[in-house]
Parts: C-alpha cells; structure tokens; sequence
C-alpha cells in the first residue's frame, strides 16, 4: 500500500497496528458486555485469516 521506503513504511505501520489494537480492544470490551474479551483473541480473529490468505497467494505465485 506505501511502497517500500521506510520512512514513510514505519509510521504508517505504527499508526496501522495502534488502531488495529484500539478497534480489537473496543470489540472485546463490546462484544460481550458483562466480561472482557483479550485483545489478543480479537486480534487472532483477523490475524488468522489475514496471514492464511497470504499463505496461499503467496503460493499460487511461486507455482505461476
């Protein structure tokens, strides 16, 4: 999405993962009232599924 030069890459990963955690920490507090949900269950929600997509285009790459 940035391109590879750093100085614009870092900063914009920073901001990127601070509110990804913000939005993760906001839907664990939400998304069952009374109790908490850990950010890091919220976040595996979206990792997972992120990671595993890039798995398989990476893959599809490499055999094209």
């Amino acid at each position: 999405m940035i391109g590879g030069d750093h100085r614009l890459l870092l900063p914009f990963a920073a901001i990127c993962s601070a509110a990804l955690l913000l939005a993760a920490d906001t839907i664990g507090r939400l998304a069952f009232s009374p109790t908490v949900l850990p950010v890091g269950i919220v976040v595996a929600f979206v990792g997972v599924p992120v990671f595993l997509h890039l798995i398989v285009s990476r893959r599809r790459e490499a055999f094209a």
